[in-house]
């Protein structure tokens, strides 16, 4: 249950802000807001790229100067730095995790939309296990089971003994189990944290100006409303650090499972 700040009026947003019924009686559970922001933030992708890309002009304008601008930063500063001359192959899939993951980052200050898909915890994790599925079949596939297994295990110039006394069992831990899991957790508690912010600040402000309007009152009030603006702001920095560091992870994982020495 949410805590009481002033008597029984004045309630701090929790988690009722992530619990949602299915859109109408009787819908399937799952049919919810967060599930159809996500079809809508993957439609409107599409729609982008398809503006963006679908005939592009030798000078780029509007949309395309925006698709070229955030496939360069990607491939620049994700994909070349590990992946090397793979890059170019894996710029469609991390091109894409990218621009969709800030897509549903950015629903959370849009007006009216104000949730951000990925501080549901379902959406980062199903990143993640894509990643962590891909990273272990390149891993697999291109070194075999053992020799993939031998690599993370023991690194050139580490002693075999110690390697196994110490490293292999830490390392082993961190790829099966640390490594998906903060993987999804980095996003999803970001986004979630972000979002009660948001509305704790918002509801300040809405409940001292507009509701209980008073002058003892208008202080916090008006600082409610200037902490949520600030905080929008810093909030949409953080927004697309999180999808930057989830890329470059993604890039990192498939980087290793292809090079494993490196």
């Amino acid at each position: 249950m949410p805590a009481s700040l002033a008597g029984d009026d004045f309630t701090v947003p929790g988690l009722e802000l992530f619990d949602f019924p299915p859109l109408w009686p009787g819908a399937p559970h799952w049919l919810n807001k967060p599930v159809v922001l996500a079809a809508v933030g993957v439609i409107l992708l599409c729609v982008l790229a398809w503006g963006a890309f679908a005939r592009p002009a030798l000078v780029p304008r509007g949309l395309q100067h925006l698709g070229e601008y955030g496939y360069l930063f990607v491939r620049d500063q994700v994909a070349r730095p590990f992946l090397g001359a793979d890059a170019e192959r894996w710029m469609p899939f991390l091109l894409s995790l990218f621009s969709l993951i800030l897509l549903w980052n950015l629903f959370g200050v849009i007006p009216g939309v104000q949730f951000p898909v990925n501080s549901h915890i379902a959406f980062p994790v199903v990143f993640a296990v894509v990643v962590y599925v891909i990273k272990l079949y390149l891993g697999f596939r291109h070194h075999g089971v053992g020799g993939y297994l031998k690599s993370l295990m023991f690194p050139p110039g580490l002693p075999k003994p110690l390697a196994l006394a110490f490293y292999a069992p830490l390392e082993l831990l961190h790829t099966f189990v640390f490594a998906p899991f903060t993987h999804a957790v980095r996003l999803f508690a970001n986004m979630f944290a972000g979002h009660l912010l948001l509305a704790f600040f918002s509801a300040v402000g809405f409940w001292f100006l507009a509701e209980h309007p008073t002058v003892p009152g208008f202080p916090v009030g008006l600082l409610g409303v200037v902490m949520a603006v600030l905080m929008t702001g810093l909030e949409i920095f953080i927004q697309f650090l999180q999808a930057f560091l989830f890329t470059m992870l993604a890039a990192m994982y498939i980087g290793n499972a292809l090079n494993p020495d490196h």
